[in-house]
């Protein structure tokens, strides 16, 4: 992870440099014009001193390295570096993550100073910091850290010091770990330079999964694998028996065998089937996932989509994800990496470099997420870290999104939207989406069951099944109501 390319600058620019010079040539000419030897030698040390510090800070700043030592766990205790998409490490929530990174001296003077800091995402808390509830320590920290990630140094010739701490995931996400700054100058503080000893790691933590015995989403399709109860639309692969024809039976369905035996028209039975597995479909939008309700809900919705993924696996059952929310590491590839940072303001320096190695937080998308429908524990694992990494946007609506992205979607499968408000636009959405022939069922994740009943009558008017999802106790409850369903 060590980046010995990286840039290192200087916090007082080559004008004030110029400036400090041209004055210590002014008052040396001045001396020898008055003959003031006191002028002289006040002019000579400036001078040496500025060329000093000078050259003290270059070299410390270009002789001091950084390498990331880290030990770093993944889900099966070894690295998972073989998915660019999910980051350089993916881990479990309550998991902890040793970090340890080496600085070295690697030049032959002496390095008086340096100030090595390991950069961490916002609201990013230390283990022994209190809050006035749990709940707010939860809204605040998604992760907290155990030891100091920010020292400074002295390091003698070939001399190495390491910065040591653990992370403890508290939430699931998608997080930036580094790079690592560090910064020196000369010893009277008139010069200033930084440089980033190491790249960042992007560390994925998985959300919760809660094990489900069993799991059904039927969906209305014409040919299918399970028999419903519902006789909607008959499966002409599954014959059931025969009876006498009625005015109304197509002729495709005659059973000539029969009429030629009997010698009056029969017509076939079939049994009615459903397609199952499930397209989750998740509302992401900030308007509709307010501030006051994150980040409890939406990893609500996330857990619970994760679960419902997991169960349908395990049953063998195909199954998709689409939404309107941003994936972080998407945005991170998109964006990319900014290693060298300038500024003219000495006082902004390192804070500026800072700000442009965090990751960004413009969160406006307007090209949806969409995993296709499958099976398999590859397609398992790629929908669970996707979810990881699901982000709320300032982009499409749930409704402009079921309208954006309908020809995308499967429709062999059950269309499970969660959402956490619905507003008028959303329910015609779900409304056309049920009356256009889609198998439609609704998940409501709202605490009010006020909100929840709301949203339901509409829905339920047009025969469009919601469930109440109030917290992860009742993850269950909603997965058993899917069930029932048909």
């Amino acid at each position: 992870m060590n980046d010995p390319n990286a840039s290192s600058s200087t916090t007082t620019s080559s004008s004030s440099t110029f400036t400090i010079v041209a004055i210590c040539a002014g008052v040396l000419v001045l001396g020898m014009i008055a003959g003031a030897g006191l002028w002289m030698t006040a002019a000579m040390t400036v001078a040496l001193v500025v060329a000093g510090g000078a050259y003290l800070s270059s070299e410390w700043s270009e002789n001091v390295v950084a390498v990331r030592q880290d030990g770093l766990p993944s889900i099966d205790e070894a690295p998972t570096n073989d998915d660019p998409e999910s980051g350089d490490l993916a881990v479990r929530i309550g998991s902890k993550i040793p970090i340890t990174v080496a600085v070295t001296n690697r030049g032959k003077l002496p390095v008086a100073w340096v100030l090595a800091e390991d950069l961490l995402p916002r609201l990013t808390a230390t283990e022994n910091e209190e809050s006035d509830s749990a709940s707010e320590l939860y809204r605040a920290a998604p992760l907290t850290i155990d030891g100091p990630r920010l020292q400074v140094l002295s390091l003698w010739p070939g001399q190495t010091k390491y910065l040591r701490y653990t992370i403890h995931c508290r939430r699931r996400g998608y997080y930036q770990i580094g790079p690592t700054v560090l910064e020196t100058g000369d010893p009277v503080g008139m010069y200033r330079r930084f440089r980033l000893g190491t790249r960042p790691v992007f560390v994925t933590v998985l959300p919760k999964i809660e094990l489900l015995s069993t799991f059904e989403i039927g969906s209305r399709r014409p040919i299918g694998e399970i028999r419903i109860r519902a006789n909607i639309m008959p499966d002409p692969t599954r014959l059931r028996g025969i009876r006498q024809w009625q005015i109304g039976d197509p002729m495709r369905s005659v059973h000539w065998a029969a009429t030629a035996r009997t010698g009056t028209l029969h017509s076939k039975i079939y049994e009615p089937s459903s397609v199952i597995g499930s397209t989750l479909i998740l509302d992401m939008h900030v308007d509709t996932n307010p501030d006051r309700h994150e980040p409890f809900r939406t990893d609500l919705a996330i857990t619970a989509a994760a679960s419902i993924a997991a169960a349908l696996h395990d049953a063998g059952e195909p199954f998709g994800l689409a939404t309107n929310g941003r994936d972080a590491a998407d945005r991170v590839r998109e964006e990319g990496f900014r290693g060298d940072h300038r500024v003219s303001d000495p006082f902004r320096q390192r804070s500026s470099a800072g700000e442009a190695a965090k990751m960004s937080v413009t969160n406006d998308r307007l090209r949806p997420v969409i995993i296709s429908v499958e099976r398999g524990p590859v397609h398992l694992q790629a929908m669970i870290r996707t979810l990881a990494r699901l982000e709320r946007t300032d982009g499409l609506t749930l409704a402009e999104f079921l309208i954006e992205s309908e020809s995308r979607l499967s429709n062999e499968t059950t269309l499970l939207v969660i959402l956490q408000q619905a507003p008028p636009e959303t329910i015609g959405a779900l409304v056309g989406l049920a009356r256009r022939g889609w198998a439609v069922s609704v998940i409501m994740n709202s605490l009010d069951l006020n909100e929840y009943t709301s949203v339901a009558g509409p829905l339920m008017a047009e025969n469009i099944q919601v469930s109440h999802l109030s917290d992860e106790r009742s993850i269950l409850d909603v997965c058993r109501q899917q069930m029932m369903r048909s």
